[in-house]
């Protein structure tokens, strides 16, 4: 199928072949009948694109500060590749889309197959939504009108912030899509509205209309409003433009009555002048997106609704409040836009300047294809070919550099919804891109699996890749349960296929040299102790990664890199483990704590996994105290040694040993050589860390039940 994507790098736009999403549960799967484009909105995001490297530092100078505290920490070439990367990133355009339903996903039982519907998807002939992002059409609304439902609940939200009564004077600054709906709202809601615009060709929309609109260039609108109000000010001012400065906050704050209100729904300058607020007693409340709901996945990806009589107004009850208007004729919008134009023609109206909004059409049938062919893989050999599951983050970032480095380039790649699958096959030579992970499962050329997917997804795609005869590379953690640990395992001794883990930090070029200079057995007689701190600063707390279901808590879902390296330096397993979390009533889901852990052969280890500390400290230190010696580890870049006879420092670029893990694999597929770590010792670091959730609820030590120990799974290749 098609979709419209911008390179963030550069600025272009173009049509891509991408594979067709597959439904998943919660959402719909549809094909896209019109999709609107909102002028203003799309064509600033495509002038970001274009802009030099120095102009797009200086519109996001939170990202400017990320970007230092990195370079302090990894360094400048790591940071300079993040950069790059983070642009070549590909943004799908559009967030209007008008379709009808070709498939239901599970829990979805409200719609039927060939209903028309609106959605937030983007300009691609077939989107996958949540089914909270969706809203049936009345029939008497054409598809044509019903492409402005998103956009219109995004002026609506604004007004419902704005709380108006009937008889108030609102003035709107702004007369882009967003300002003439919001204009149009508002009068339906009985108030009279005042409109202002630079931009004379839209003010003369706004008036063919029949709004009062007033051209800020050519009429003293402070003025204007004053003498329409007996000198009292407008009861309200939403500011649906985008500027750089704080002039248009400042004049909305100037226009307005005593306790006047006013919403901000565009992108302006936030810097207030407290004498403008402080003489009216102003109140000022930004507008976010469609309404309450929004960006939270609790709502649009689970599906939980908000209880109306709690939440009147969600992001899906405005979408539907827009469709009533549209069918009622209350809100009338065909003079806002074109005639709708082929999708094939996007350059026409992303170069025109005409009017505020554009449509485009959708060929029909279109292809569903869950899989495109990108170009000839650049891998075959004997030992089969190689798949990825999972094109995030990781994947790009990480996973897919490392397998370049060694050679190992993957021939096929899965992501849901296709399109991140298909911009990396494009940039690494992969051969196919697809939506649908059961196709590579399916192909009996590919021996090897690599999974780079979230984390509750790891447990059962490694089992179903065990299941359909293939190797598997997972990315931490193998699983977020102990029942999940206890399938893989049962997987892989009914297989007998090769697990590993993505434990990349025991490969470190550092690390190996610790496990050298450190050499000999650890033992009562040798005791070792190996403290590691991990500093990896905070997330938002809506983030999915706190999700206990969906990424298991950072503790599990990263802490787990910090027990397989000490592990690995005490070269024993885990028989205990004691969790001290942070704060009084701490949860399953800690992001500081500390974790003693005692190991077989008598070493101990403590792993102090923080979110409280600096950015500007270093993201991990490990030290090592054995035989009146110790090791300093600093961030993978720095090792320092005392206590040796000849070995007092090593120090170069950073290396967290992804290269290495890689090649190692590598080797072990082609060559048959021992599995790049054992697959005990991965189940051990699992259990170690669910039974440290244990000691947790228990406040107190856990013993870790005897080691799972399946067959050797170092089977040929």
């Amino acid at each position: 199928m098609k979709q419209l994507i911008l390179e963030l790098k550069t600025g272009q736009i173009r049509l891509d072949d991408v594979p067709a999403p597959r439904v998943r549960p919660g959402q719909v799967l549809i094909r896209t009948r019109r999709s609107l484009v909102s002028a203003g909105t799309e064509r600033m995001l495509v002038a970001f694109g274009r802009a030099s490297l120095l102009a797009k530092a200086r519109q996001q100078p939170e990202r400017v500060r990320q970007m230092l505290d990195k370079l302090k920490t990894d360094g400048l070439w790591p940071t300079i590749a993040a950069v790059r990367r983070r642009l070549d990133q590909p943004v799908p355009l559009g967030y209007c889309n008008v379709g009808e339903v070709l498939a239901l996903g599970e829990g979805v039982t409200d719609l039927h197959l060939g209903q028309r519907v609106v959605s937030n998807g983007p300009h691609a002939e077939v989107v996958c939504v949540p089914r909270k992002l969706v809203a049936p059409v009345p029939d008497e609304v054409s598809d044509d009108d019903a492409a402005f439902t998103v956009v219109g609940a995004i002026a609506l939200q604004s007004i419902r912030l704005l709380n108006p009564t009937l008889g108030e004077t609102v003035v709107v600054i702004g007369l882009g899509l967003i300002g003439q709906l919001t204009a149009d709202l508002l009068r339906t809601n009985g108030c009279r509205v005042v409109a202002t615009d630079p931009d004379e060709s839209r003010c003369d929309l706004a008036r063919s209309r029949g709004l009062l609109a007033l051209n800020p260039d050519q009429t003293d609108v402070l003025r204007a409003v004053a003498s329409l109000t007996s000198q009292a000010g407008a009861d309200g001012v939403i500011i649906a433009a985008t500027a750089s400065g704080d002039t248009l906050l400042t004049q909305a704050a100037r226009m307005s009555r005593v306790r006047g209100r006013i919403v901000l729904v565009g992108q302006v300058g936030l810097h207030l002048n407290r004498a403008d607020f402080y003489a009216k007693e102003l109140t000022f409340q930004v507008s976010c997106s469609y309404g309450p709901g929004r960006y939270d996945d609790t709502y649009e990806q689970q599906g939980h609704d908000y209880p109306l009589p709690f939440v009147r107004w969600t992001e899906n009850r405005n979408f539907q409040t827009i469709l009533q208007l549209l069918a009622s004729g209350q809100l009338a919008v065909s003079a806002l836009r074109t005639e709708p134009v082929p999708l094939t023609d996007f350059r026409s109206v992303y170069t025109s300047t005409g009017p505020v909004a554009a449509l485009f059409s959708y060929p029909d049938p279109v292809s569903l294809s869950p899989v495109v062919c990108i170009s000839p893989g650049r891998f075959s050999d004997s030992a089969g070919g190689v798949g990825l599951i999972g094109a995030g983050n990781y994947a790009k970032t990480t996973l897919l550099p490392a397998l370049k480095q060694v050679g190992l380039i993957p021939a096929i790649i899965a992501s849901e919804r296709g399109l991140s699958a298909a911009r990396l096959a494009t940039v690494y030579g992969i051969g196919k891109a697809t939506s649908s992970y059961r196709h590579l499962l399916d192909d009996p050329t590919i021996d090897l699996c690599l999974i780079a997917t979230r984390h509750d997804s790891h447990a059962r795609l490694t089992v179903d890749a065990l299941r359909a005869g293939k190797h598997v590379f997972v990315e931490k953690p193998l699983a977020l349960s102990e029942a999940e640990l206890a399938d893989v395992v049962e997987a892989q001794r009914l297989s007998g296929r090769t697990v590993t883990v993505g434990f990349n930090r025991r490969y470190s070029t550092y690390v190996q040299r610790m496990k050298t200079l450190l050499g000999g057995a650890v033992s009562d007689a040798v005791p070792m102790h190996v403290a590691m701190t991990m500093n990896v600063g905070e997330v938002p707390v809506q983030s999915w990664l706190h999700d206990r279901a969906a990424g298991g808590g950072r503790l599990l879902g990263e802490g787990c890199h910090g027990v397989d390296l000490i592990t690995f330096l005490t070269g024993s397993r885990v028989v205990r483990v004691c969790l001290l979390a942070m704060g009084t009533q701490p949860s399953e889901t800690t992001d500081s704590a500390s974790l003693l852990i005692q190991y077989a052969n008598g070493a101990t280890g403590v792993l102090n996994f923080l979110a409280v500390g600096s950015r500007a400290y270093v993201k991990e230190r490990v030290e090592v105290h054995s035989q009146s010696r110790t090791l300093v580890l600093d961030n993978y870049r720095s090792l320092t040694g005392y206590g040796f006879r000849h070995f007092s420092r090593l120090a170069g670029r950073q290396d967290k040993g992804h290269r290495a893990l890689m090649m190692a694999l590598a080797q072990h597929r082609c060559q048959g050589s021992e599995p790049p770590i054992p697959f005990a010792e991965s189940v051990n670091t699992t259990q170690a860390m669910l039974a440290a959730l244990e000691s947790l609820r228990q406040t107190g030590w856990v013993t870790l039940r005897p080691a799972i120990d399946p067959p050797s799974a170092s089977s040929a290749w």
